[in-house]
């Protein structure tokens, strides 16, 4: 399906340093955000205490919010859970934190400005499940970014493996850049949303890379940044519409879905914007660079013993 088809191919290899140097700016300034700042990880990585209360109507979360600030709580964390009427409290690990009073006190702080809620469970998350989490999803991350190598190893040739992960990577740094720079929290739904990136840029990258096999194939004469450029050129049309489409459904859990997908949408909306822009602006660059050819995808013709000079060959 295409909304359009683009008669002249578009000239990206052309500038393709362009984008590769300003690509290269925004990866180094995530990197500085990510060291200087670091990421703002939530209780399921520190620690803390998890309180879910329940409403019998529609939860004000800020006057819950009030409540808990007014009592003392700090860097805390109020949202909806499952619907309107539910609530979940995050807070941060304390050593002065009697986790047995802790559930009281919270109902005690709300009884003023948030009155009505009945307190349904009280879990406490201990620094050493958080570092666990944090290890798994270090690995986790690590055994994709090894899937998605392999796989186009295998599929394709490992100079777009090469490129392709490192594109991959590139939009994996800017979001957590941003999380760093802004301050963002950091929680297991965001970490499942840059995996998520991690596997639809991927997707990009093997739908401009087929193509760029293709063409090598089937069209002689041309230079590889014209097939790199007819490559990009003629999935246009398809990127706009997959993109869009993603897009619109991403763009209505940042907006209608409450705080829960908040910060797992915005990542997901961070990683489609760069994921579009390294998957085709970053990664095949890299592949021309690397030295792909049209040599590499059409196996040379054999001669068979014992013909003629005009001999068949297969």
């Amino acid at each position: 399906m295409e909304f359009f088809r683009i008669s002249k191919d578009i000239p990206f290899m052309r500038h393709a340093l362009v984008f590769n140097v300003i690509s290269l700016f925004t990866f180094l300034l995530a990197v500085f955000f990510l060291f200087s700042r670091g990421l703002h990880l939530s209780v399921e990585f520190t620690g803390g205490t998890l309180i879910e209360l329940h409403y019998a109507q529609a939860a004000n979360l800020e006057k819950v919010r009030d409540g808990l600030g007014k009592a003392g709580y700090t860097d805390l964390s109020v949202q909806n859970f499952g619907s309107s009427q539910d609530v979940l409290i995050r807070l941060p690990l304390k050593a002065e934190q009697n986790t047995a009073k802790i559930g009281e006190a919270v109902m005690q702080s709300l009884a003023t400005e948030a009155p009505g809620a009945t307190l349904r469970r009280v879990e406490f998350v201990g620094p050493q499940v958080g570092k666990e989490l944090a290890e798994n999803g270090a690995l986790a991350l690590l055994l994709v970014v090894i899937g998605i190598v392999v796989y186009l190893a295998f599929r394709f040739e490992w100079r777009f493996s090469v490129s392709a992960i490192i594109a991959n990577l590139h939009d994996v740094i800017i979001i957590l850049g941003f999380f760093a720079f802004f301050q963002w929290e950091f929680s297991l739904s965001v970490l499942a949303a840059v995996l998520a990136v991690l596997g639809y840029s991927v997707n990009e990258s093997v739908v401009v890379f087929d193509r760029v096999r293709e063409t090598f194939k089937k069209v002689r004469g041309l230079t590889t940044p014209q097939v790199l450029d007819h490559a990009i050129t003629s999935t246009i049309s398809r990127t706009i519409i997959t993109h869009a489409s993603t897009q619109m459904m991403v763009l209505s859990m940042l907006l209608f879905g409450g705080e829960t997908l908040y910060y797992f949408a915005l990542a997901l909306t961070i990683g489609i914007c760069f994921g579009i822009y390294s998957s085709v602006l970053v990664a095949s660059p890299l592949v021309m660079w690397l030295g792909v050819s049209r040599e590499q995808f059409i196996r040379p013709k054999k001669q068979i013993e014992g013909a003629n000079d005009e001999g068949a060959v297969v």
